[in-house]
């Protein structure tokens, strides 16, 4: 399955699409008053970096908070490197940047496979007031001749982070793991499938639910993997749920056996919501679940067959 849409809203601000903007003669909106999407289209005259500039010099930069990077290919699937370059060359001009969206590409567009994403947490470090990133794609192992993806950082501002994978490489939660994010709120990863390069495995997942690391964690979302079921029977001991608000256990292979996990563990009922959306729940569990969490928003859309032989993760290729 595929990502179909383009986001409407980031960082609180709705998305402004800059380049068909200015190909169109529209008006410029203040700068605060969106996050600004960058992005080219198949074969565009203009290459990513060119828009980039342009950006740059028409718009006020400095006072800009969001930034949304969409498709920077001009010609089949390109690497994220100079794009990367020429956002960490204007770090700078760009004071007052909070949240950052890279790669905003739907399936029309790039695969999220395909999506060639390299090492982003320079971006960290361009950006010490950064508190919100969400980074779509992947890139193999580094062990097996692959690019990493993230490696270990302290971030004193970061509350939010979202890694959104057709198959995550378990490299980068232990690189997650290892950093140093005492204001980090929000942590959420698209975990994916073997076959599509996701090698993260629940052992890579523990340290976000011993609750020792990230004391101002109060949202945790582990999704879209084919061993969702074991992540709920460890989510249903884990230290880390008493302090969260919400859970998101979404996308994934989720079957009545992580279900029955998660109801006869710790009390999850102090939770504001739990998203269990694409699962594959028989109709007598989702009725138990919501008979056992009342108060509890649960979101338990996109049910597929719990005897279907073939059942899928929402994201894959």
């Amino acid at each position: 399955m595929t990502v179909n849409n383009h986001i409407e809203a980031f960082h609180g601000l709705p998305v402004f699409d800059f380049v068909a903007a200015v190909d169109e003669g529209a008006e410029l909106p203040e700068p605060a008053a969106a996050a600004w999407k960058i992005a080219i289209e198949f074969e565009a005259d203009q290459d990513w970096v060119t828009r980039w500039q342009q950006f740059l010099d028409r718009v006020d930069v400095s006072r800009v908070t969001a930034v949304v990077v969409g498709e920077w290919s001009q010609d089949g699937p390109e690497s994220f490197a100079e794009p990367l370059a020429a956002i960490l060359g204007a770090a700078e001009r760009l004071p007052a940047l909070r949240g950052l969206f890279i790669g905003d590409i739907t399936y029309e567009e790039n695969e999220i496979s395909w999506i060639d994403m390299v090492d982003v947490s320079p971006v960290l470090t361009a950006f010490p007031l950064l508190a919100e990133l969400v980074v779509r794609g992947g890139c193999d192992e580094p062990e097996e001749g692959g690019t990493t993806l993230f490696q270990p950082v302290r971030h004193e501002h970061l509350r939010a982070l979202r890694f959104e994978s057709g198959g995550l490489p378990g490299e980068v939660p232990r690189a997650v793991a290892a950093s140093e994010l005492p204001a980090l709120e929000r942590l959420e990863f698209w975990l994916g499938v073997e076959n599509y390069g996701g090698t993260t495995v629940l052992a890579d997942l523990e340290p976000f639910l011993d609750g020792a690391r990230f004391p101002a964690l109060r949202h945790l979302g582990l999704q879209n993997s084919e061993f969702q079921d074991g992540i709920a029977a460890a989510v249903a001991h884990a230290p880390v749920v008493p302090r969260l608000e919400s859970l998101n256990l979404s996308m994934g292979v989720f079957t009545d056996q992580g279900a029955t996990a998660l109801l006869e563990g710790q009390p999850l009922t102090h939770l504001k919501s739990l998203d269990l959306h694409h699962h594959y729940l028989t109709e007598a569990m989702q009725q138990r679940l919501r008979e056992s969490l009342p108060g509890v928003a649960l979101d338990l859309s996109e049910p597929g067959k719990p005897d279907d032989q073939w059942q899928y993760v929402a994201v894959a290729e």
